[in-house]
């Protein structure tokens, strides 16, 4: 049963990261706290509704390539969790674009690329780091999941040498940096009882994905949710999932 008392999710204004915030509350046993972040609360006006509906969901200003940013909610999930940490954080946030190919590339689209999504999903796990320690050390005879205290990046199988077809540099550069960061993580984290594993969540219709993509955001999500209910286990860790098949990717 999935079952995390507090969450963390970047990218929760849209997509299916505000997925993800909608079917966490669909829950029998939803967490205590959902922090859903995002670089403007101001405008993220689905996400705002919901929480003045559900309690439980905390809307964060969050930019995951402001170092800043990432310092300051810390700072406020810190103060209302208090001792009890954060059992699962999920590195949601990214940026694609479809056409970027070897004639069209910048120097500077490559380096955004990398900033939100591989160096920051680092500095995020690196900041959120003693939360999730002390919610793993709350529950030390517990296995591995993501109950007791887990990283789970959104990554993409466009992220995966063994799987790729070209084109789009910065997106697959920077995810495959974004899986390596995962499979380093596994390895330093698994002392602390703390979980680390990549997710490709699928081609979803969203606005990332476009129209024409083959699965819904609630397919997407729900087939994420299938891959972490079964997250038991050290043996879990360092892995890459493909959420629609249930498959282990090769990275």
């Amino acid at each position: 049963m999935l079952s995390p008392k507090s969450v963390l999710i970047t990218g929760s204004n849209r997509g299916i990261g505000l997925e993800f915030v909608r079917q966490f509350l669909k829950f029998v046993d939803p967490p205590k706290y959902i922090f859903a972040c995002c670089r403007f609360p101001e405008k993220a006006s689905e996400l705002t509704e919901i929480a003045k509906t559900s309690p439980c969901v905390h809307v964060i200003k969050l930019d995951v390539a402001d170092q800043k940013s990432i310092k300051n909610a810390k700072a406020v999930v810190s103060s209302v969790v208090e001792d009890n940490g954060i059992n699962l954080l999920i590195n949601n946030a990214g940026i694609y674009r479809a056409d970027a190919d070897i004639y069209n590339t910048s120097w500077e689209e490559m380096r955004r690329n990398f900033d939100v999504n591989a160096i920051g999903p680092l500095m995020i796990s690196r900041s959120f780091l003693p939360l999730l320690k002390q919610a793993a050390g709350g529950r030390k005879d517990e296995v591995m999941s993501c109950n007791k205290a887990a990283i789970i990046n959104i990554s993409s199988d466009s992220g995966s040498i063994t799987e790729n077809v070209g084109q789009v540099y910065p997106y697959r550069a920077s995810k495959a940096a974004q899986n390596m960061i995962t499979s380093c993580l596994s390895i330093d984290l698994k002392a602390d009882g703390i979980l680390c594993t990549a997710v490709n969540p699928g081609w979803v219709k969203t606005d990332m994905g476009g129209p024409n993509a083959e699965i819904s955001m609630e397919e997407s999500v729900s087939g994420v949710f299938a891959i972490l209910r079964k997250l038991q286990g050290e043996e879990e860790s360092g892995k890459f999932y493909d959420s629609t098949t249930g498959e282990v990717l090769g990275w």
